[in-house]
C-alpha cells in the first residue's frame, strides 16, 4: 500500500507511512487504547470493501482482550472480503464449525510430522537454495531465498510437483492483493480451485500421505470434508504459508545485518536463535493488523463500540505497547521474553505458527552454518516496508565463502 493515510492537516500527528508506521501508531495509542478511525489505507482498496464506521484497538491490553473475545468481536467479516476469493475457511469460522474444522486441519501440523519435516524437506530446500547462489560472491535473499524457500515447503508438504510452483505461487499472490485487481483475484480463485480438484480427485482415487490426502481422508461427525471446504482452505493456506514465513524471515534477516553486534551474537551463540525470531516478530509484525466485526453494542478498554463497526486489531501497535515493554521501539534480542501477538491469540490464533517458527529458525542456522562474511549492501537504500503487510523487497548481500 503505497499511499500514506493523512491526519487531519490541523494536528500535528504523524502520517501512517508505510515505511514506517509506528511512530502513527504511537500517536494514536498516546490517545487511548481504542479510539476511533481506521489504521489501514484504503486509498487503493474498492468501495465495496471499505467499512462504513471504524475504531482501532492499539494498546497489548485492548487488543489481547479483543482476540479472545470471538463472540463480540467476530471475525466473519472476512467472508465479505477474501473470503470471496478463498471460499468458507476457518480463518471466518466461529464456534463448534470453526473448531471442528480447525482440528482436522491441525492434525497436519501434529509435532511429529513438523520433527519429520525438519530434517527430510525443510533443511534440504534451505541448502538446496543456498546451493543455487553459491558460486556467486553476492545475492539477494529475498528474491533468492526468504521467498523461496516456503514456497517450496509449502509445495511439498501438499504434495504439489515442484514444476507447478510458478503457477500456484503466481495465483496465491493474485488473490492476497485483491484490493489491487478485484478481476484478477477471480481469475486465480477460479484457477485455483480447479488446479485443486484435480488434486483432491487423484487422492479419492488413490491416497497419499500428504496434507491434501489428510484433509481428502479427514472426516467430521463421520462426514468427509467436501471438496469445496478443502480446495476452499487450500487457497488460504498457499498465501497464509507463503506469507508469514517469508515475511518474518526477511525481517529477521534485515534486522540482524542491521543490528552486527547482534549477529555476531547469534554466530557464535545458536541458542539466540529462538530469542532473536520472537524478537524480530515482536519489533516488526509481519501482519500489522487484523480485522473484527463488533457483533453487539459493546465497550473495549473504556470506549463504546456500536454493532456493526469494524475493528483494526492493531497487532504492529500492540508489540510495542510501552505499558508492555521497556524500550519497545528497540531491536534487542537480549531483552526478557514477553509473548507478543503477532500469531494473534485466542481461537483463531495462527494455525501455522509452529511451522513458521521452524522454518524460520532452520533458514537462519543453515545461513549461519553455511554463508560466510555476510555483509548487507546498502546500495538502493534496502529497508522494510508495507502496511499491514511488512517485509523488505530487497536483501542484497555479498559473502566471503559458502561451506
Amino acid at each position: 500500500m503505497d499511499t500514506p493515510v493523512r491526519d487531519d492537516p490541523t494536528t500535528t500527528e504523524p502520517t501512517l507511512d508505510p515505511r514506517d508506521p509506528y511512530p502513527y501508531f504511537a500517536a494514536r495509542r498516546r490517545l487511548g487504547g481504542v479510539v476511533p478511525g481506521t489504521v489501514m489505507d484504503y486509498s487503493r482498496t474498492p468501495e465495496q470493501f471499505r467499512p462504513r464506521q471504524s475504531w482501532s484497538a492499539l494498546s497489548y491490553a485492548a487488543v489481547n482482550s479483543a482476540l479472545r473475545d470471538d463472540r463480540t468481536y467476530s471475525s466473519r467479516l472476512y467472508d465479505s472480503t477474501i473470503g470471496v476469493f478463498i471460499g468458507p475457511t476457518i480463518l471466518a469460522m466461529h464456534g463448534d464449525v470453526h473448531k471442528a474444522h480447525r482440528n482436522l486441519v491441525a492434525a497436519a501440523f501434529r509435532p511429529q510430522s513438523l520433527h519429520a519435516w525438519e530434517p527430510e524437506i525443510v533443511r534440504p530446500i534451505c541448502d538446496q537454495l543456498i546451493d543455487e547462489f553459491a558460486d556467486r560472491d553476492r545475492a539477494d535473499l529475498v528474491r533468492e531465498f526468504t521467498f523461496e524457500f516456503p514456497t517450496r515447503v509449502i509445495a511439498r508438504l501438499l504434495g504439489l510437483p515442484e514444476d507447478d510452483l510458478p503457477f500456484f505461487r503466481k495465483h496465491a499472490v493474485e488473490i492476497i492483493n485483491y484490493t489491487a485487481d478485484v478481476q484478477r483475484a477471480f481469475t486465480a480463485s477460479t484457477a485455483l480451485q480447479e488446479y485443486f480438484q484435480a488434486q483432491i480427485d487423484r487422492r479419492r482415487a488413490t491416497p497419499t500421505s500428504d496434507i491434501i490426502g489428510d484433509l481428502v481422508a479427514a472426516e467430521i461427525d463421520g462426514e468427509k470434508l467436501t471438496d469445496e471446504a478443502i480446495y476452499s482452505f487450500l487457497r488460504l493456506l498457499l498465501p497464509a504459508g507463503l506469507e508469514t514465513t517469508y515475511r518474518s524471515s526477511g525481517n529477521l534477516l534485515y534486522l540482524l545485518l542491521t543490528h552486527p553486534d547482534q549477529f555476531a551474537a547469534v554466530r557464535r551463540n545458536r541458542e539466540l536463535i529462538s530469542a532473536a525470531i520472537e524478537e524480530g516478530l515482536r519489533y516488526e509484525t509481519p501482519l500489522t493488523l487484523v480485522q473484527r466485526t463488533v457483533t453487539a453494542d459493546t465497550e473495549l478498554d473504556g470506549v463504546r463500540l456500536p454493532r456493526g463497526a469494524v475493528l483494526d486489531i492493531c497487532l504492529g501497535a500492540a508489540n510495542r505497547d510501552e505499558q508492555r515493554w521497556e524500550r519497545p521501539g528497540e531491536f534487542d534480542i537480549f531483552r526478557k521474553r514477553i509473548p507478543h501477538l503477532s500469531f494473534t491469540a485466542g481461537v483463531h490464533t495462527c494455525l501455522g505458527l509452529h511451522l513458521a517458527r521452524m522454518e524460520t529458525r532452520v533458514a537462519l542456522e543453515r545461513l549461519l552454518d553455511r554463508v560466510h562474511g555476510i555483509t548487507l549492501t546498502t546500495d538502493g537504500d534496502p529497508h522494510i516496508a508495507g502496511q499491514p503487510f511488512r517485509s523488505p523487497n530487497r536483501l542484497p548481500i555479498t559473502f566471503e565463502s559458502v561451506g
